[in-house]
């Protein structure tokens, strides 16, 4: 369909009638065939001019349409319109004629219908002239951005795959080929993001493709004008970070064990030791309080000693298990959580505490046990110090794939930002996170100021994290 002139358009096609392809040989033989016309008409009309003559007096004035029709095919409007003024201009002789020798009436009209067919027969000629180099214009600059595009497509040093509708790669540029090892071209998207079950999943992903390097997909999805739909994905190469964050996340994993592996040490030498050292004084001054002849004065001593003992053995008895608390091991995670929150209500007689399981109750790996115990252990100390609730309940939910957990309370909250912990030196929060992060889990906190806090984190239980029924 061709397009109708613009405004543009018009301005140009009236600036191209003023000015008339003056420099034209072929236009000036044009102007010379108008020219012997017009004489031939003048010289049968002053010549010829009888009632009775054959000679057909508007043939001349019908030949004019020959010269008028070419100018307009080979110059549009400008060669038509000049032509048409050109005849009309030598015309006017021969309507100057008297009336027994000239037809005036019936030239006119043919004039007109002439001038009539120069102007309506050069528009549209002009207008499709514009036409067609508006469109030549356009095929050239879609031309030159095509080319521009796959120019900067192949020298792009991230790979990218444009797939189809159906999700099979359409086209690859060098960098997707090198990456892949071969020509991804004709195989489907899911299959080469391993990390993923579906396109949709592909973006945002880290895939390791066939080079030995870790990628970041992105993708994109592009509208043509045929209404044709294709996807972009690109692969951000993310080697160095993912390499850093393996490293950083080895070295927390190393930091935390090694803490972990200090904390048993300590909690077996402080029970193995100090502890039992404590109950033996314990048990010699029960002794020596009770030994005959003993100054009434001197036995009290002796008591409020050996009563002293034991709340010091008791203290470091709630200290070693803070540090490795056996019915972790022993029984499991269920079971040190309800002993944490015993503990919590013998110290805090007006602290309401509860304990909700839900849930397929299984023993997990001791690492995995230990990390969300530690993260549940944090959660209540900080309510415990911090909070001044009258509630806490935590919520433990054993799922199919995944555990999750909720530590709530009614305290007076606070806000959570982690940069603002880090700088007051409660490092707490940030432990939670790294944990849970350790853990391929995630955690969050929702708090404020006198609404309370609630600690809420879902961790994956993969097929081998559970190891036995309780």
């Amino acid at each position: 369909m061709i397009s109708q002139p613009t405004s543009t358009d018009l301005r140009s096609i009236l600036g191209r009638i003023v000015h008339p392809p003056l420099g034209e040989a072929r236009f000036w033989v044009l102007q010379l065939s108008v020219l012997v016309i017009a004489g031939v008409h003048l010289l049968s009309d002053i010549s010829l001019a009888r009632a009775d003559s054959a000679f057909p007096f508007s043939l001349p004035v019908a030949l004019m349409i020959i010269p008028i029709l070419y100018a307009a095919l080979h110059y549009g409007l400008s060669g038509s319109a000049a032509t048409a003024i050109w005849a009309v201009l030598l015309w006017l002789p021969d309507l100057l004629l008297p009336h027994d020798q000239g037809h005036p009436g019936s030239d006119l009209v043919n004039l007109a219908l002439v001038v009539l067919v120069a102007i309506v027969v050069g528009h549209r000629i002009e207008a499709e002239r514009l036409a067609h180099t508006h469109i030549t214009q356009l095929n050239s600059e879609r031309l030159a951005a095509e080319t521009l595009y796959r120019q900067l497509f192949e020298a792009n040093r991230s790979p990218i795959l444009v797939l189809d509708d159906s999700g099979v790669v359409r086209d690859a540029n060098t960098a997707a080929t090198f990456a892949f090892g071969q020509s991804p071209v004709g195989q489907r998207a899911e299959s080469l993001c391993e990390a993923t079950r579906s396109l949709a999943e592909c973006a945002g992903q880290i895939a390791s493709l066939p080079d030995d390097r870790d990628y970041r997909i992105e993708m994109a999805t592009l509208a043509h004008d045929n209404s044709e739909v294709t996807t972009q994905l690109i692969f951000e190469d993310v080697t160095e970070e993912v390499t850093g964050e393996r490293r950083a996340t080895h070295y927390a994993r190393l930091v935390v064990q090694a803490e972990e592996d200090q904390r048993l040490r300590l909690s077996r030498e402080l029970h193995d030791e100090p502890l039992q050292l404590f109950l033996h004084i314990a048990r010699r001054l029960e002794g020596l309080a009770e030994m005959d002849g003993l100054p009434l004065d001197a036995a009290t001593r002796l008591a409020e000693v050996h009563d002293l003992t034991l709340e010091a053995a008791g203290s470091l008895r709630s200290v070693t298990r803070d540090l490795r608390p056996p019915a972790l091991d022993q029984l499991g995670l269920v079971a040190a959580i309800s002993s944490l929150l015993s503990d919590v209500k013998e110290n805090e007689p007006d602290l309401f505490v509860k304990l909700e399981v839900s849930g397929n109750e299984v023993r997990l790996v001791a690492p995995f046990e230990l990390g969300v115990f530690r993260i549940t252990q944090e959660a209540i100390h900080n309510t415990v110090r911090h909070a001044g609730a009258t509630r806490l309940i935590v919520r433990i939910d054993f799922r199919s794939q995944s555990l999750a957990l909720r530590i709530s309370d009614d305290g007076c909250g606070f806000e959570p930002d982690t940069q603002d912990l880090i700088r007051s030196g409660h490092l707490g929060l940030l432990g939670m996170h790294e944990r849970a992060r350790l853990l391929e889990g995630g955690l969050e906190v929702a708090s404020a100021p006198n609404s309370g806090t609630i600690v809420s984190a879902l961790f994956p239980i993969s097929s081998g994290s559970a190891v036995q029924a309780p």
